[in-house]
């Protein structure tokens, strides 16, 4: 059976486990490392699921998709293009997107693919990178769109895309051998705004968690944000988000902007 891993917050317990339909299994121990079922159940009705796992960063790419690059007459990218968010910015399914005080402009949705990382991660090579892989998530990577060239002097992309409430995460964390053949697809109030492969990837995700480690370590439970493809665009207030990943998850997510 395929290992659906979520954290959950179960009145004052945070715990995890493996969720199956309706009911989580819970574990004792490290999710990355030694951990046992423990003979307990919850049902997914009785608990609040935290974000999967507990990312020292995001590392996020841009540029990473070939329809995209054709749409926008981007240079195809000879490595990977990214970015870091940090973990402040992470929040969970069913979690508020929250409007940054002082910024007056929109907030963009971006469905994507994450990559969660099971054990330090450096220098892997691309052959045997999947052994440092735990499983997929569903992610959606939001940015304040008119922050991000606002400076012509220095593009703002670490600030853009990581107020809080940012790095939206979740359900859980799948574990698969191909996310090469996923379909990325994101919903925004029940109307379809993405559909695209996994396979349109410059870099796939296991090309990627090899070339990052060549640049800095990842550890346990860090997130590679594969990057997005066609469809991005503002949210307006009271906009509900699905980043929707068959075979993953379904990560939904409600921009209130009860704040500005």
């Amino acid at each position: 059976m395929t290992k659906k891993w979520v954290r959950y917050q179960h009145g004052e317990h945070q715990g995890f486990g493996t969720l199956d339909s309706d009911t989580i299994y819970c574990y004792d121990g490290n999710m990355y490392e030694e951990s046992k079922a423990n003979g307990k159940t919850l049902s997914i009705h009785d608990i609040t699921l935290l974000s999967p796992c507990q990312p020292s960063k995001i590392v996020a790419m841009w540029n990473n998709f070939h329809q995209l690059a054709e749409a926008q007459k981007l240079t195809p990218p000879e490595f990977p293009f990214y970015f870091i968010k940090p973990a402040s910015c992470v929040s969970h399914h069913g979690a508020e997107i929250i409007h940054p005080e002082g910024y007056d402009g929109r907030l963009i949705y971006e469905g994507e693919l994450g990559v969660v990382i099971s054990k330090t991660c450096k220098n892997v090579s691309r052959e045997d990178a999947a052994d440092y892989v735990l499983g997929y998530t569903c992610i959606n990577d939001v940015t304040a769109i008119h922050l991000l060239f606002k400076y012509e002097a220095f593009p703002q992309w670490t600030r853009s895309k990581s107020f809080d409430s940012f790095g939206v995460i979740g359900p859980c964390i799948t574990e698969l051998d191909d996310p090469d053949s996923l379909i990325v697809r994101t919903e925004v109030n029940g109307e379809e705004r993405q559909n695209y492969p996994v396979a349109d990837m410059f870099f796939s995700p296991l090309d990627l968690v090899s070339l990052i480690s060549g640049d800095m370590t990842l550890e346990p439970g860090d997130v590679i944000a594969c990057g997005t493809s066609l469809g991005v665009k503002t949210m307006k207030p009271n906009t509900t988000v699905d980043v929707i990943i068959d075979g993953v998850g379904i990560l939904s997510n409600t921009y209130k902007m009860d704040n500005k």
